[in-house]
């Protein structure tokens, strides 16, 4: 939790998480993290994270400060369709390339299984006489009278963002760049495909187009408002509805403020970038929580992990080995997004997921949220049962409070919440179910639908979890993690500091990231080293003025090269990381994917990619001094916890039995400090529960190790 002494810093870096519950909010001051939460608001994101920034400048008194944001506002813009009015401009005759999509079918055995209609209605898309081949010779030259009939078409309808999505335009955009330069005049946001994804694959390439523009002018606004804010940091009036860009800061200097927004590949952007290329950061957040879980795990010399981030509305799960795994086949809210995304898995299951009997009278517990408002009951507002409420029934968060005492949890409102449930789960079963009862029914679906994501992750990709150490994290992640380590069999998870609070510690640790790729259909046999090396050559200098245009010199930016490959007749490609030895490395990637592979058959260079970063000031992970000394005595059982260094103690709801459990304070285990479960571990963002057979003993890095 913040110290709220003032501290005179020429410049800091805030990054900030919104979640459906809570606004996280790290930052560094003096060499030291500070971290605390607000509720989140959703009506309006921007004031929790106003009065979190505005707490922070008066503490800090810094003169420059970086604010780099992880944000759901375009996830769940998608997810409730409330996106832009938006018009759809394509080649003739391929106006319902959205509208068709593929044979894939989302519910492979339902008859009756309803697709979810287009962003874009009928009426929104329009067709121009153009037409060029896959080799980019011009069937159909556009003609500037159909142009202009459709600028007359566009204004009439009134839209409010507009996709320009052409077929093969990705080889010869000459079309799209003479569609744009015409549709300029209606001045609203343009997304061109050529510009946003230059590869090749109509459908996905224009789903993905249609999304930024559907995404582009609320993002643009929400943006916009919060980089006014940000210079109402250190105003006397901070309510004022015109705020100057620049004011006084503590020592007299000019205040200077930057955004950065974090995208669903694992880097930042600026706000500027964001807000023209929203398609980018729809997991912003959950992004930010792999890159935080890496880099936790990669300094205590970790390296095969599976995440498990569980919040208030959603647990995001990803199976990472060494590093982040980016996949351009991702389906958000049904649509597929082909731009580079870490490949995050995500159930509506958090502590926040309303529980309810249905129809046929089973228990269900999410997707639906109760949110930050009204939030679970026991928050005071509510009325209906959560996750949460079901942990409070049973003991597990050990005192009736949460963030340090910032929030009291209301026990009898919770109660009376799961005892509605009991008498309906009573009446569907013919069985008697107390408030404990049925808040244990709660805790097992919920377990249920998170070990099914992890599931997805590792056993359905041929991964074995008993090789990985689970990293857990998000305010509610604690009080699962063993149970779901062991339905899954992983002997080891690790519980960073500040686990509620490590997707906005990850947005501060990652670098300026951006993408570029290149369809280009080169048989493998034939790749010319002259030809690649100067398409990779011609990505990389646009990346290199994208970031010297964010601020990055040369010394500060790097590059890596990859190639998406696949044997001659195949629909799918993987990425490779680009070497002279490429063939052999796609031919082993091959076999250790889909169990086999051909050295024999053609292969062919389906597109070249860049990713270039810019390498960013980034808080240390540091061992904590005499650590490895008193780690080695726990494993020696020397510096085993006793109840009397215990803050109190709680009745916990094993199954069918009452156990009293000691508490301790997080804050107050030294490295090397081991309890034996059943125990509960307090600390202001998350509550751990160790239930019996499990261990839980503080690392030299203060992460909280947990074994069977």
């Amino acid at each position: 939790m913040s110290t709220r002494q003032k501290n005179v810093n020429r410049k800091i870096r805030i990054g900030v998480d919104t979640g459906g519950t809570f606004t996280d909010f790290v930052y560094q001051t003096n060499g030291a993290l500070q971290i605390f939460k607000l509720p989140s608001t959703p009506d309006d994101p921007s004031r929790a994270i106003a009065e979190g920034l505005r707490r922070i400048s008066e503490e800090a008194g810094a003169t420059s400060i970086e604010v780099i944001h992880g944000t759901t506002v375009g996830t769940n813009a998608l997810l409730q369709r409330k996106g832009a009015r938006t018009a759809l401009v394509t080649t003739g005759g391929f106006e319902d390339v959205i509208e068709i999509g593929r044979q894939a079918r989302p519910e492979l055995y339902n008859l009756n299984a309803v697709k979810p209609p287009p962003l874009i209605a009928s009426e929104l898309r329009f067709g121009v006489r153009e037409r060029v081949t896959a080799t980019g010779e011009i069937l159909e030259v556009l003609r500037d009278k159909d142009i202009a009939a459709l600028v007359g078409e566009l204004r009439k309808a009134k839209s409010e963002s507009i996709a320009v999505s052409l077929l093969f335009s990705f080889v010869m955009p000459q079309h799209e760049e003479k569609i744009a330069s015409a549709l300029s005049e209606l001045e609203i946001p343009l997304s061109i495909s050529h510009q946003i994804l230059p590869e090749y694959r109509e459908y996905e390439r224009t789903s993905t187009v249609v999304i930024n523009a559907y995404l582009v002018p609320l993002m643009s606004r929400y943006l916009e408002f919060l980089t006014s804010g940000l210079s109402t940091l250190a105003s006397a009036d901070p309510d004022r509805n015109s705020p100057p860009r620049g004011s006084r800061g503590a020592s007299g200097d000019e205040k200077v403020y930057s955004l950065r927004v974090m995208q669903s590949n694992g880097g930042s952007v600026s706000a500027t970038t964001a807000a023209r290329e929203p398609v980018r950061a729809i997991l912003s957040g959950p992004a930010g929580g792999v890159v935080g879980a890496l880099r936790v795990a990669a300094a205590a010399g970790i390296k095969d992990i599976i995440t498990f981030d569980m919040g208030g509305t959603s647990t995001d799960v990803a199976l990472c080995r060494g590093e982040a795994r980016t996949t351009n086949e991702a389906l958000v809210a049904g649509l597929p997004v082909a731009v580079p995304v870490i490949d995050i898995h995500t159930v509506g299951a958090g502590g926040g997921s309303i529980a309810r009997v249905d129809e046929a009278g089973a228990l269900r517990v999410g997707p639906e949220s109760a949110g930050a408002d009204p939030g679970p009951a026991c928050y005071g507002k509510g009325d209906l049962p959560t996750v949460t409420d079901a942990n409070l029934i049973l003991g597990r968060f050990g005192r009736p409070a949460l963030l340090g005492g910032e929030i009291l949890l209301d026990y009898n409102r919770a109660r009376k919440a799961v005892s509605r449930l009991a008498e309906q789960m009573s009446r569907a079963s013919g069985d008697r179910f107390t408030p404990e009862r049925a808040a244990l029914g709660v805790i097992r679906v919920a377990n249920a639908n998170m070990e099914a994501a992890l599931r997805v992750v590792s056993v359905e990709r041929g991964q074995d979890p008993r090789l990985f150490s689970l990293v857990c994290f998000g305010g509610a992640g604690g009080l699962h993690a063993c149970e779901l380590a062991n339905g899954m069999r992983i002997p080891r998870i690790i519980v960073p500091r500040s686990p509620g609070t490590l997707s906005a510690l990850g947005v501060l640790l990652g670098d300026v990231v951006k993408d570029y790729s290149r369809t280009v259909m080169l048989p493998a046999s034939q790749a010319d080293s002259q030809q690649t090396e100067r398409l990779f050559a011609e990505l990389e200098a646009r990346a290199g003025r994208d970031l010297k245009n964010e601020g990055f010199d040369k010394a500060r930016i790097r590059f890596s090269r990859a190639a998406a490959l696949r044997y001659v007749g195949q629909s799918f490609e993987i990425d490779i990381p680009w070497s002279r030895r490429f063939l052999g490395a796609f031919h082993s990637a091959h076999r250790t994917r889909y169990g086999y592979a051909d050295q024999t058959r053609p292969t062919e260079i389906v597109s070249l990619r860049v990713r270039a970063s810019g390498i960013t000031e980034k808080p240390k992970i540091e061992r904590i001094r005499e650590s490895l000394r008193n780690s080695v005595k726990a494993r020696r059982g020397k510096h085993l916890l006793t109840k009397s260094a215990a803050t109190g103690e709680s009745r916990v709801f094993f199954g069918n039995r009452v156990t009293r459990v000691p508490l301790f304070s997080r804050d107050a285990l030294a490295p090397g400090s081991m309890s034996s479960g059943p125990a509960i571990i307090i600390e202001y963002s998350s509550v751990t529960l160790v239930p019996a057979g499990w261990s839980f003993v503080v690392d030299p890095w203060g992460n909280g190790v947990l074994s069977s």
